[in-house]
């Protein structure tokens, strides 16, 4: 069994958007991500593309985007989408349909799917290398992780993007969420750009396990 390495993450989340001063306030506990339905904008999509996006789509794009063009990815690298509610907001607003008129847009149900983030963007970057949509064992993120890890520990994959994405949970569900969205890179090849993955991948949730990963990052600078 290798040893797996993760480069740094990027993210985005509202309130904090994907600036660095406003994540290190975030990780030092001064700054908070806000519980909005904000998205990122999407200006290097096409305007017909990006309109009926959900919060969580809009999200999962940019961070692949984001992250595409701050360290470079192959379009050939596989995607391990994660997430503990993929398209929740669409999916009660399916569900409000059926229950006040007794129908369903076809529409809103082909966006409503769990994969829907990650092949929105697999169709925007025309990435090539596959994808698959894993949700956590009892909502439990070291699961999901884990289960990305095996193609690269068992050596089918020799790096694979990691994209984890949630949004904001309708308030009619009496939920706490985060919205919160992030992409790092998963390899069984050291360089100067990763760190090892290690003990981290216990944390139980997607919002420690970032936090545990910023701060080894800071303490390797």
């Amino acid at each position: 069994m290798s040893e797996v390495f993760i480069s740094k993450p990027v993210m985005w989340a509202p309130g904090l958007e994907a600036d660095p001063e406003k994540w290190e306030k975030w990780l030092l506990g001064a700054a908070e991500i806000e519980k909005s339905k904000t998205a990122p904008k999407l200006e290097y999509t096409d305007p017909m593309f990006r309109r009926r996006l959900s919060q969580i789509s809009k999200m999962t794009v940019h961070v692949i985007h984001d992250f595409s063009e701050k360290y470079g990815l192959n379009k050939e690298t596989k995607v391990i989408f994660v997430s503990l509610r993929g398209e929740i907001a669409r999916e009660f607003s399916i569900n409000q349909g059926i229950i006040e008129e007794k129908t369903i847009l076809p529409a809103g149900f082909s966006l409503s799917v769990f994969n829907t983030p990650v092949a929105l963007a697999a169709i925007a970057f025309g990435l090539t290398g596959g994808y698959s949509a894993i949700y956590p064992s009892k909502g439990d993120f070291s699961s999901a992780l884990k289960t990305a890890l095996a193609a690269v520990k068992s050596g089918s994959e020799k790096e694979v993007l990691l994209v984890y994405a949630d949004e904001l949970v309708p308030e009619c569900y009496v939920v706490d969420s985060t919205p919160l969205s992030f992409a790092a890179l998963l390899s069984c090849e050291k360089t100067e750009n990763n760190v090892e993955l290690d003990d981290i991948i216990e944390e139980k949730s997607p919002v420690d396990f970032l936090k545990a990963l910023l701060k080894r990052w800071k303490s390797n600078v």
